[in-house]
């Protein structure tokens, strides 16, 4: 029996490529010791191992779990790997990992990080990461592998990919393909450029056996074929993240509230999709305030609330909040049903960046009063994406 059980393909673009059950053989044995050559984080799980907790703990499941989750990404693309070499549509498949020698990440270029992951990075902050990617003559396929029970929640995350990946080769058609344990759900909610190959029920305990010892392991198999590519090698179309961030602010404020043709071209909504959030303005502290009287901001040195919008799940649009309240102590506050709810943001991500540049550029010009805030909430109840 293959790894692959059986292929979903109920979307209107579903991929030329399919997978079945003679192509790829389930189990590791084609594989060697390739896997115990991939970067793993397992100290933490082995220190709770060397404290007897087991599977029968909770936080160990949980450790266990995200070890798994890794385990899976290298053993389905090392499957990949071996597909592509001998799969005719296949022109380029780029390799990561310990296919690869190690090199350090390059900016504003799609390039394998040190931990061998293939990563795209605005200067010097990661703003995509993939876990695989193929092209075809006119295709371009990026592959997700993972473990979660249910996708649902994976639609934002495809469409930033997607998004960053239209930018960067635009003449190619973008798709994506999950490979998924059967059994997850959710797979009828994705994206119609999504397509979904389950496989057979995966278990890394062995491997942490092996990793946790220093037996000895085989030599690592390397691949050869001129359909590996190097993924600095690979020309990429211009994309300068912090102009275009500035450029689309402008543009949304160009003598208007918002202009919201602007805001609806696919152009606009494409660059949405890769930031995640649109920013259009800023409130006083005092006006914002008034919108969340149950948070309290007196040790706060922030000035102004940077007022952002950002898509949900289902369709629709919301306005969400930055807060800096010192140098790199920065919030994300959401409303929901009236209650606020804050999000504290990773002082080393690319929001605060993204914060420094916009306190450069944003002046008296972009303030909105209540008035106008309420108008745009108004108006995005209107608005719906796909």
């Amino acid at each position: 029996m293959g790894i692959l059980q059986r292929c979903l393909d109920t979307h209107k673009e579903a991929p030329i490529l399919t997978i079945n059950a003679s192509v790829i053989p389930h189990g590791d044995e084609d594989l060697g010791d390739n896997l115990l050559y991939y970067d793993y984080n397992i100290d933490h799980l082995l220190s709770l191992q060397a404290k007897g907790q087991t599977m029968e703990d909770e936080s160990y499941v949980s450790a266990f779990r995200s070890f798994e989750g890794e385990v899976y990404e290298n053993y389905i693309y090392e499957k990949l790997l071996r597909f592509a070499t001998n799969e005719p549509k296949i022109k380029q498949f780029i390799i990561k990992g310990p296919h690869k020698s190690r090199t350090h990440a390059q900016s504003d270029a799609l390039s394998v990080s040190w931990k061998g992951q293939i990563i795209y990075r605005a200067r010097h902050k990661e703003i995509g990461e993939f876990d695989g990617l193929l092209f075809t003559d006119k295709d371009l396929y990026f592959i997700e592998m993972t473990l979660v029970k249910s996708v649902s929640n994976l639609k934002k995350r495809l469409r930033k990919k997607r998004a960053l990946l239209e930018v960067l080769f635009p003449r190619y058609n973008v798709k994506s393909i999950l490979v998924l344990n059967e059994g997850a759900t959710g797979t009828t909610e994705l994206p119609e450029y999504a397509s979904v190959w389950f496989t057979k029920p995966y278990s890394a305990a062995h491997l942490l056996d092996r990793l946790s010892t220093d037996s000895p392991r085989a030599a690592m198999i390397r691949i050869e074929s001129d359909k590996i590519a190097h993924a600095e090698e690979i020309k990429t179309a211009s994309f300068k993240y912090y102009a275009t961030l500035s450029w689309m602010l402008r543009s949304l404020r160009n003598g208007k509230l918002i202009d919201w043709d602007f805001f609806r071209k696919a152009a606009t909504q494409r660059y949405h999709d890769i930031y995640t959030k649109v920013y259009i303005g800023y409130l006083s502290m005092e006006d914002f305030s008034s919108i969340v009287p149950g948070l309290s901001f007196e040790k706060s040195q922030a000035t102004r609330a940077i007022v952002a919008i950002e898509k949900d799940h289902s369709g629709g649009y919301f306005l969400t909040y930055f807060l800096r309240h010192a140098g790199k102590k920065l919030d994300n506050i959401t409303i929901a049903d009236g209650v606020a709810k804050v999000a504290k943001k990773d002082p080393l991500g690319i929001t605060l960046t993204e914060m420094n540049h916009l306190d450069k550029m944003m002046d008296e010009n972009f303030g909105l009063t209540l008035e106008q805030h309420r108008e745009i909430e108004k108006t995005l109840k209107t608005i719906t994406h796909k």
